[in-house]
C-alpha cells in the first residue's frame, strides 16, 4: 500500500513536470517549486553535516560544550585552546565569513555580503589556479605533441592546430591562414554538436527512465 501511495505522488509529480510542454500551468509550477524546496533542504542539511558541523563546530569545540551537561565557566574558552590557536582562529574566521555571506538575505544590510564573496571567489581562483593548468593546460598539451604514426594522431593535430588559428585574431584571416582558421571552424563545429548530442541524449535517457516508471511501474502497462 505505501508503495502504491509513493508511486502515485511520484507519477504525479512527474505529469506536473511533463505538462510545462503544452503550457506553463499551476501543476508545473507547484512541482517545480516542491522539487526546488526539497533539493534545497536536503542539501542544506547534508553540507551541514558534511562541512559546517566536523570542519567548523567541532574544530572550535562547540560540539563538545553544547553536548556537555553542567560546563564550568570558561569551558568554551578551553576548548577552543585545545588545539592550535592559529587553526582555531582561521576556523573562527571562516565561520565569521560564512554569517557575512548570508547578510545577503537582509536588503539593508545585503552589500556586507560582497567581501566573503570576493574573498571566496579571489582565493578559489588563486588555489585552483595551478591545479587547473597542470590538469587541463598541460595535460591537453601534454596529448597534443604526438606522432604522426596515425590518422587519429593527424586529426589530432590538424583540430589542434586549425582551432588554435581561428582564435588567432592578430592576423587576417586571408589566404593559407584563412583556410586554416576555416578548418579549424568545421572542428570546432564538430566537436560543439558532439558536446551538444551527448546533452541531448542524457535528457533522453531522464526522459525514458519517466516514461518507463510511468508506464511499467505505476500502470503496469509495460512488463
Amino acid at each position: 500500500m505505501d508503495s502504491v501511495f509513493s508511486h502515485t505522488i511520484a507519477a504525479i509529480l512527474t505529469i506536473g513536470i511533463i505538462s510545462f510542454l503544452y503550457k506553463d500551468n499551476p501543476l508545473y509550477k507547484f512541482c517545480e517549486s516542491l522539487f526546488i524546496g526539497v533539493s534545497a533542504g536536503y542539501w542544506f542539511v547534508q553540507q551541514y553535516y558534511a562541512n559546517l558541523l566536523p570542519k567548523l563546530f567541532d574544530n572550535l569545540g562547540i560540539t563538545k560544550l553544547v553536548g556537555a551537561e553542567n560546563a564550568p565557566e570558561g569551558a568554551l574558552q578551553a576548548l577552543f585552546l585545545e588545539g592550535r590557536l592559529d587553526d582555531n582562529l582561521l576556523y573562527l574566521i571562516a565561520g565569521v565569513l560564512g554569517v557575512m555571506m548570508l547578510l545577503r538575505l537582509s536588503p539593508k544590510i545585503g552589500w556586507i555580503a560582497r567581501w566573503p564573496l570576493a574573498f571566496t571567489v579571489g582565493s578559489s581562483a588563486g588555489l585552483y589556479f595551478i591545479t587547473y593548468f597542470q590538469s587541463n593546460a598541460m595535460s591537453q598539451l601534454e596529448h597534443t605533441i604526438l606522432p604522426l604514426n596515425s590518422f587519429n594522431n593527424l586529426v589530432l593535430i590538424v583540430g589542434t592546430v586549425t582551432g588554435i588559428i581561428y582564435f588567432y585574431f592578430s592576423k587576417e584571416h586571408k589566404g593559407v591562414f584563412g583556410g586554416a582558421a576555416k578548418v579549424g571552424i568545421y572542428f570546432l563545429m564538430i566537436t560543439f554538436g558532439a558536446s551538444f548530442g551527448y546533452t541531448v541524449m542524457s535528457r533522453m535517457s531522464l526522459l525514458i527512465g519517466r516514461i518507463d516508471f510511468l508506464f511499467g511501474t505505476w500502470l503496469g502497462l509495460v512488463k
